[in-house]
């Protein structure tokens, strides 16, 4: 079999059977087309699966070292083969698996950049200085930014967050993370008051305009079925965006890039909200175990990377305190 054909097979796999989300499959794919460009750059969709060994495979992780990838990518890259040919073994594609003696780059693991509570609340204020005044996207920010920071959640999971999600009196919102697994995360007091101001006075406006855009658009009838998907979707959406489409992950990065990138000082993204949240309930004495089933994650040792972001904090604040650090 193909190379190329098989790799369609894996990614229906993981789509189907794994339940792996759209981003992660795209992912598998593109790992995948880059062993295959290695092997054979000029005609890649004709590599037959069992002609790869393991030489091919160590070739591959040779020329990524030459062109400088991280080690982090390089073993993730590893990982996404050695996936795809105990699939394929699995599948009677191939005699043997190329990749078991395939040796990966250990990962260099970097503490998670996180920002201040005192900083975050700044910045939080700012923000409802201007949904004071009425301004509709205002008011999702905020209610954006302290929904993450709030809740712990990942930023798909909270662009997927439909009406029907939320439970606003126990202030609670059930979400869909990693490998299609639900789970119920808590989220505070001033959350709260954000969602609610938005819910109120700023999805409305946002509503009346993807209205009023329809009312003026004239859609030809074979885009009829996918016009009425839509408006479906944006009656459901929480939180919409300028058009009052459901919002894009894109939308929300530029969002934390914009609000946080003056605070921790560097390129940030929704995770970083997620960091912070995280590292705070643990600094504030919550249990490992709880802050593991708030954030979702299926292994503690994700989790007790946060740990250590607390014990570098403690020993910072040592060292700036005390007169014999």
């Amino acid at each position: 079999m193909r190379l190329e054909e098989a790799v369609e097979l894996y990614a229906t796999h993981l789509r189907d059977v794994r339940r792996l989300s759209p981003a992660t499959v795209r992912a598998y794919r593109s790992d995948l087309a880059d062993l295959a460009a290695c092997v054979s750059p000029p005609a890649a969709d004709e590599i037959d699966l069992t002609g790869i060994d393991l030489e091919h495979l160590r070739e591959w992780t040779w020329r990524a070292t030459q062109r400088g990838d991280a080690r982090s990518t390089i073993a993730r890259r590893t990982a996404a083969v050695r996936g795809f040919f105990a699939w394929a073994l699995d599948e009677g594609l191939v005699d043997a698996d190329p990749s078991a003696r395939l040796v990966a780059p250990k990962r260099g693991r970097s503490l998670p950049r996180v920002a201040t509570a005192e900083a975050l609340s700044r910045a939080f204020d700012e923000l409802a200085a201007a949904g004071g005044a009425g301004d509709p996207l205002a008011l999702r920010d905020l209610a954006v930014l302290e929904l993450l920071y709030g809740s712990g959640m990942r930023v798909s999971e909270l662009c997927g967050l439909d009406l029907d999600d939320l439970d606003r009196e126990r202030r609670t919102a059930r979400v869909l993370g990693k490998g299609a697994k639900e789970r119920v995360v808590p989220y505070g007091a001033p959350a709260g008051r954000a969602l609610d101001a938005y819910l109120v006075r700023g999805r409305p406006v946002l509503r009346s305009r993807a209205d009023a855009a329809r009312a003026d658009a004239s859609q030809p009838s074979r885009e009829q079925g996918a016009g009425e998907m839509a408006i479906i979707d944006q009656v459901r959406a929480v939180f919409l965006g300028a058009r009052g489409r459901r919002l894009g992950a894109r939308t929300v990065y530029d969002l934390v890039a914009r609000t946080l990138g003056p605070i921790v000082g560097g390129a940030v993204g929704p995770h970083a909200l997620r960091h912070s949240a995280a590292t705070h309930l643990l600094d504030g004495g919550a249990d490992l175990r709880t802050v593991q089933e708030i954030l979702g994650h299926a292994s503690l040792g994700t989790t007790q990377i946060y740990t250590h972001v607390s014990s570098e904090r403690l020993a910072a604040s040592y060292r700036l305190a005390h007169p014999r650090a």
